[in-house]
């Protein structure tokens, strides 16, 4: 199982937007596909499943701005594996600089 989250595009990114899933819910993925397309003000950047298995949650919608670093985003299964995403812990707030 994998819970793909909003990554960090640099170490002071707090946050970005999901301008594009390339994947849908049900579509089949193996590890290094290119399942969405994150932005920010400075750069636009692929990311990519982790492991091999089904999308079977997207979680934030396609151009949703002002996700979070570290949010959950979506979720590969493999058969036989049950949802966490619901059930993962929040994220930790950053503190302001």
């Amino acid at each position: 199982m994998a819970i793909v989250t909003m990554p960090a595009l640099s170490p002071t990114m707090t946050e970005g937007k999901l301008s594009r899933w390339i994947v849908k819910e049900g579509d089949e993925v193996r590890s290094g596909d290119v399942i969405a397309e994150i932005e920010t003000d400075k750069a636009v950047m692929e990311v990519e499943a982790l492991d091999d298995g089904k999308v079977t949650t997207i979680a934030v919608a396609e151009g949703t701005e002002g996700v979070q670093v570290g949010t959950a985003i979506a979720e590969i299964l493999a058969d036989g594996e049950d949802s966490t995403i619901g059930q993962a812990p929040a994220p930790a707030a950053v503190p302001a600089p």
